[in-house]
């Protein structure tokens, strides 16, 4: 599936991140369906959970056609990766058809598996073309860099947050009230910072690393803002439980996406959240939808 061209953008600004994102999606092939992957930290000594995935779905597309591009990945996280180790990735070729591909992908490190994806890649065809208007949102650049207020709140968290080495991003808080009451709402401007090879496969990897950000916090909005955002510590505690994507047009990540983020409930310790996936021009090219841990943070003795 052909990339849209480059759009002149302003200049990144001197931020200092966006240096080779590219490492960070990479996997080492160690035989024909086994991968080797390093990862960094989301929380201290704990695999981001978005690199984990954008990995899996790395060494999944290894396994197929250049012709043919992930359309939905589907992952539950098992256990807490660790950081000081590297991920292997083993991919079952579960479905080699004519149109649609299907792999299976698990992360082990230690002999236990941490991650499994499940991924579908497609060839592309032509068929009737419909979605929504857009939400509004002010243009990212716009918007005060995120960055700017993390370090002004909590520098050494900022310092940790190794993410923030190959991502812009602009935060857009949600309406005063919900829209709809029980309803958290909330939107974030992502892009890679760094340009990237017209890959659609890389592309397809790079918004799976940056779509399970500000997701486990959407759920808990009602509790708390965003940890980047806050200058007081986390009353709760957030890990990811499984985590979907689904791709619908092509895009570029290293172009501006809005992340339109909802969560419609918080109930029994879990919430769920939801993202709409827009590109500047407001072409719709994804949702995601992610169960989160939710509960309160256990004092530090």
């Amino acid at each position: 599936m052909p990339l849209p061209p480059h759009t002149e953008t302003p200049p990144r600004g001197d931020s200092g991140h966006g240096k080779d994102f590219v490492t960070l999606l990479d996997v080492e092939r160690l035989e024909r369906d086994l991968f080797r992957g390093w990862c960094h930290d989301g929380v201290p000594a704990r695999a981001y959970g978005g690199q984990v995935a954008a990995q899996a779905l790395a060494a999944a597309t290894l396994t197929v056609p250049e012709d043919r591009t992930a359309h939905s990945l589907h992952g539950h996280f098992l256990r807490p990766g660790d950081t000081a180790r590297p991920l292997v990735y083993s991919v079952e070729r579960v479905r080699d058809g004519s149109s649609y591909l299907s792999r299976r992908v698990t992360a082990v490190q230690g002999g236990e598996p941490v991650f499994t994806l499940t991924a579908s890649f497609k060839r592309p065809e032509t068929s009737h073309d419909r979605q929504p208007t857009m939400p509004p949102a002010p243009e990212p650049l716009a918007l005060p860099d995120m960055y700017e207020t993390w370090v002004r709140n909590n520098p050494a968290d900022f310092a940790r947050a190794e993410f923030c080495n190959g991502l812009d991003m602009r935060y857009v808080p949600g309406p005063p009230e919900p829209t709809t009451p029980g309803l958290t709402e909330q939107k974030l401007w992502i892009r890679v910072s760094e340009r990237l090879p017209d890959d659609p496969g890389l592309h397809a990897c790079a918004l799976a690393y940056a779509s399970d950000l500000f997701l486990a916090p959407a759920a808990a909005l009602s509790l708390q803002p965003p940890r980047m955002l806050s200058d007081r510590p986390s009353s709760v505690f957030l890990t990811s439980l499984d985590h979907s994507v689904w791709y619908h047009r092509p895009f570029r990540a290293d172009e501006w996406m809005l992340f339109a983020q909802r969560s419609p409930t918080l109930v029994d310790g879990r919430g769920l959240s939801f993202a709409d996936v827009w590109t500047v021009d407001g072409t719709l090219i994804a949702h995601v939808v992610q169960e989160t841990v939710v509960r309160p943070a256990r004092a530090r003795r």
